[in-house]
């Protein structure tokens, strides 16, 4: 269980428990052990041969003018062979690319930790709205409840009709079934929260957090430029790009010939009677270069030169689509951050100058100056702004995380 359930407490825990997040660390290793088995192709491969054979009838020659049995009816074989490649491309591609393959996974599972990180702070911050929204309204029901005692004293008193107790059950009552909205919403958004994380269903979670500390934490500079590189998107085109290159090259060694060495060492046995059989021994052994060479295979060679050419300019056009699609995420993120801050400071204000028409306008109705009716609009009006400006907050919360993400500089 998560006891301090803090913003990066949860962003961590996802880390360690989200299965995307699981499944790209074994492709990690999966990877690994695939290039290490690739790799291993350098490593001399020795095999070991071994055989029984009994032969029924043996075969006939002819030599000079008789037909004379050739063989022996037992015999049996046992052997040592290796081989070492020397120059092969498949596994010199191997450990050119190894490296350039590793960075790539690292990179893959680097971007899913981005996307969990983001994904859990709006979740987190879309728990923590709906949850503020519902104290909120809490704040609301016990305003409206000492109103319609009020309005309901007056009315007693034969001060007021029966129309401002009414209008002041019927906002109670729309703010309780508000309410009761907000509490079934917020079961959805903390299930939300729970799946972003990979934590138990059936586990109880509680959110930590500092409000003084969040509103700090609206600001961030818009006078940053984007830098690709830091772009998890960008990073992995580009190391895509290095291996269509080492595949290109791998290509052109296609003309080279590939050479390996070989070797084997055989204890060779004979005889008609198999109780002798392994009485004698007919040791033989050899050692040898292969070069295997193909001269012409149509122009297969060449098409696929061709074809891994032209997939590098394929990713350098790959990487000029995500820088143009960075810069216009990094825009499309900066404007609606300005807008949200910009409505998070104006709202702000607002909710100090709703609350004190509302205070004066409650003060005045009880004392007979004003309607009812100039109160409920006041406490509309304070209610309305308490949630703008709560929205305003987790908004611009949330956009910023957009332009942290466009920028490339996502914390986790």
């Amino acid at each position: 269980m998560l006891l301090d359930a803090t913003l990066p407490n949860c962003v961590q825990y996802a880390l360690a428990h989200y299965p995307m997040i699981q499944q790209a660390l074994i492709d990690e290793q999966i990877t690994e052990h695939q290039i290490k088995s690739k790799l291993a192709d350098w490593f001399p491969q020795i095999n070991l041969n071994a055989n029984y054979q009994n032969t029924f009838q043996l075969t006939s020659i002819y030599f000079n003018g008789n037909f004379i049995k050739n063989g022996t009816y037992n015999s049996s074989l046992a052997g040592v062979s290796a081989t070492q490649n020397i120059f092969n491309r498949d596994v010199l591609l191997a450990s050119k690319s190894a490296n350039d393959v590793r960075k790539q996974i690292r990179q893959t599972t680097t971007s899913d930790k981005i996307d969990v990180a983001v994904n859990v702070s709006k979740a987190f911050y879309d728990v923590l709205l709906t949850q503020k929204q519902i104290e909120l309204l809490d704040e609301d029901i016990i305003r409206l409840e000492r109103s319609l005692k009020d309005s309901y004293n007056q009315y007693q008193s034969g001060i007021v009709d029966k129309t401002d107790y009414k209008r002041a059950t019927i906002s109670l009552n729309n703010s309780k079934a508000e309410k009761k909205t907000d509490q079934e919403m917020l079961k959805a958004k903390i299930a939300n929260l729970k799946l972003q994380m990979g934590y138990p269903t059936n586990g109880d979670l509680q959110l930590q957090y500092d409000s003084t500390q969040m509103e700090s934490q609206v600001l961030i500079d818009t006078n940053q430029t984007v830098n690709y590189s830091n772009r998890i998107e960008f990073q992995l085109l580009e190391t895509q790009k290095k291996l269509q290159i080492d595949n290109l090259k791998y290509n052109k060694w296609s003309f080279l010939p590939t050479v390996s060495a070989f070797g084997s060492y055989n204890l060779s046995y004979l005889n008609d009677e198999f109780s002798k059989l392994y009485s004698n021994n007919f040791p033989y052994s050899y050692a040898g270069l292969q070069l295997s060479f193909p001269i012409f295979q149509g122009t297969k060679r060449i098409q696929n030169i061709r074809v891994a050419e032209l997939q590098v300019k394929r990713v350098d056009w790959d990487i000029t689509s995500v820088k143009d699609n960075i810069n216009s995420q990094y825009v499309q993120a900066l404007s609606t951050y300005k807008g949200y801050l910009n409505d998070y400071h104006s709202l702000k204000d607002n909710v100090e100058l709703a609350r004190d028409v509302y205070n004066t306008l409650n003060l005045q109705y009880r004392s007979g100056i004003k309607t009812y009716l100039d109160v409920i609009t006041a406490e509309t009006d304070l209610r309305n702004a308490e949630s703008n400006y709560t929205n305003a907050l987790y908004q611009v919360l949330s956009s910023k995380l957009d332009v942290q993400r466009a920028l490339g500089t996502v914390q986790y």
